[in-house]
C-alpha cells in the first residue's frame, strides 16, 4: 500500500501501488501546467470516518512513496479517463480508480 503525503503535516493518503502510479502522472501533468484542482478520496480502514478533500496547488508539497521499489505499469486508458474526469468536473475523485485489494488470491471482501 503506497502513500500520498500532501502538505508535509498530514496524514498521508493511503493507496495502491498501481494507481498511485497513475495518479503520480496525473497530478504531475497538471502541476506542471500550473493548474490546481481538488481532489477527494475515501480514507482507508482505520482513518478519517468521512469523505475528505484537498485543494492541490503547486506551492503545496506533495511525496509520493510506494511500498514496491519496481516501477508501476502506466496504462494509457486509465491516464486518458483520469484525465478526462478531472477537466470535465475540475475535481478528481481517487475512489473512482483504486484498484481493489487482493487478499490470498481473491479480491477483498469477495
Amino acid at each position: 500500500m503506497g502513500r500520498l503525503r500532501y502538505d508535509g503535516t498530514s496524514e498521508p493518503i493511503l493507496i495502491d501501488d498501481e494507481t498511485l502510479a497513475h495518479l503520480k502522472v496525473i497530478v504531475g501533468t497538471k502541476l506542471r501546467r500550473q493548474e490546481s484542482f481538488m481532489m477527494t478520496w475515501l480514507p482507508r480502514e482505520g482513518g478519517d470516518p468521512g469523505r475528505l478533500t484537498v485543494w492541490i496547488h503547486p506551492a503545496i508539497p506533495l511525496q509520493f512513496l510506494f511500498t514496491s521499489a519496481d516501477p508501476q505499469n502506466i496504462e494509457k486508458h486509465r491516464i486518458e479517463e483520469m484525465m478526462h474526469a478531472l477537466n470535465a468536473s475540475g475535481e478528481l475523485v481517487i475512489d473512482d480508480y483504486v484498484q481493489p485489494r487482493v487478499v490470498h488470491g481473491r479480491k477483498a471482501g469477495a
